[in-house]
């Protein structure tokens, strides 16, 4: 059964194009920086709840913070190499405040086989990043959302 994900991404002019994204928490991304960046993003089950609505629940979960109240485009849908499907949506992010974030967390078993659990944030960091950047720092999988973003881009609004 494939997973699916559902994310948002910010962009805005500054006089170049850049885009908002978030670095990934937990121990495994601590020290890792390129290609250790995403969309904020996140599961959901295309039986019970849309693309659009799941990338805004998820945007909030990551963040602690509402999405911009704009118009959203579908950019696509990106395959990442484990098989999960990312929606991603395209929103002008040039009034969005990024600050006074409340990262959601995660727990898991830390240090490896100790038999304790510990509680990580999901996200660590965010940034806005040209997308010459953003590229170099996304995950593998959603690289070729920059691509569909930048194509898409005279369309559209803000731009």
């Amino acid at each position: 059964m494939v997973a699916w994900s559902a994310g948002l991404l910010l962009y805005r002019l500054d006089p170049e194009p850049q885009v908002f994204i978030a670095h990934m928490g937990g121990p495994f991304w601590a020290k890792k920086d390129a290609g250790a960046w995403s969309i904020p993003k996140g599961e959901y089950d295309p039986d019970t709840e849309g693309a659009l609505d799941a990338a805004h629940r998820e945007f909030r979960e990551e963040l602690g913070v509402e999405p911009p109240e704009v118009d959203w485009v579908e950019l696509g849908t990106f395959a990442s190499s484990s098989g999960k499907k990312v929606v991603v949506f395209a929103g002008d992010g040039i009034g969005f405040t990024a600050s006074d974030f409340t990262f959601g967390t995660f727990e898991m078993a830390w240090p490896p086989r100790s038999g304790k659990t510990a509680t990580f944030p999901e996200v660590d960091r965010t940034e806005w990043m040209s997308l010459d950047a953003a590229r170099d720092a996304l995950v593998k999988g959603q690289r070729p959302a920059i691509d569909a973003l930048a194509a898409a881009l005279p369309e559209l609004p803000g731009t």
